[in-house]
């Protein structure tokens, strides 16, 4: 994730009159890695999973333009975690989770209902397949970050030209757990209190909450605990933001 321009204003970031500059940026973006090995569908997975983190997944056409820039410009066939839905043989899935949200099919796909996988082309659109088939593959990766206040991980993530998470997809969230698992309960999420009022940090619009009803949570109205992270089954959670906590950069 490149950032286009922008900052937050380190000091004076409680006062109503602190400023934030904000910029383009997508919701997700960790980093695509290409396989050269050829391997069917599930084996393709199960390598994924042991070595990376999953299969690739798309959740707009710059999350594919990404892909390109991540593997070296170019794109070539592979596997991507593009599967049917087992139960509903119209629905497709990610192999992460969660139904998928974004269509990048090749003109006429998905062609047969035999083929139960999926496969991105080289100019970036998707084909149905034989899940036994060998194919070259994706994998995505995430990585989580050493314990920080919720700021020194703001800056940590935007010196990297990357950003804190912001709000997740199914298949995002999914990801993020599988990460999480064995390490930590929680992580810094790029959610603000400023000026009155919740925010995510790199400007996309406050679509939705999804806050933690149990402890002492006073998300409200915080007086001391002013900053966001999420818990590793996908509720909200607000820290004092000199606590340190886990993070990832994407």
């Amino acid at each position: 994730m490149f950032l286009d321009s922008g900052q937050v204003k380190a000091s004076n970031l409680e006062g109503r009159s602190s400023f934030l500059t904000y910029f383009s940026s997508p919701l997700f973006r960790p980093k695509h890695i290409f396989i050269r090995r050829k391997l069917n569908w599930n084996e393709a997975q199960a390598y994924c999973r042991q070595h990376y983190t999953e299969l690739s997944f798309f959740n707009s056409q710059s999350d594919i333009d990404k892909l390109q820039n991540d593997t070296g410009g170019s794109i070539n066939h592979g596997w991507i975690g593009l599967q049917r839905d087992p139960n509903n043989n119209t629905a497709w899935m990610w192999s992460g989770g969660g139904y998928i949200t974004y269509e990048n099919w090749h003109s006429g796909q998905p062609s047969n209902s035999r083929e139960n996988k999926g496969n991105i082309r080289p100019d970036g659109k998707w084909n149905d397949r034989i899940g036994t088939n060998l194919l070259h593959f994706y994998c995505i990766d995430v990585t989580v970050e050493e314990k920080m206040s919720w700021e020194d991980a703001l800056s940590h993530c935007r010196e990297k030209q990357t950003d804190l998470a912001n709000q997740l997809s199914e298949a995002e969230l999914h990801l993020a757990k599988v990460k999480v698992k064995n390490i930590t309960q929680r992580f810094w999420i790029g959610l603000r209190y400023l000026a009155d009022r919740w925010l995510w940090v790199n400007g996309e619009p406050l679509e939705h909450e999804s806050w933690s009803q149990g402890g002492d949570q006073d998300h409200h109205c915080p007086i001391q605990k002013r900053c966001g992270a999420i818990h590793k089954e996908g509720l909200w959670e607000n820290w004092d933001c000199q606590d340190k906590l886990h993070f990832m950069c994407i």
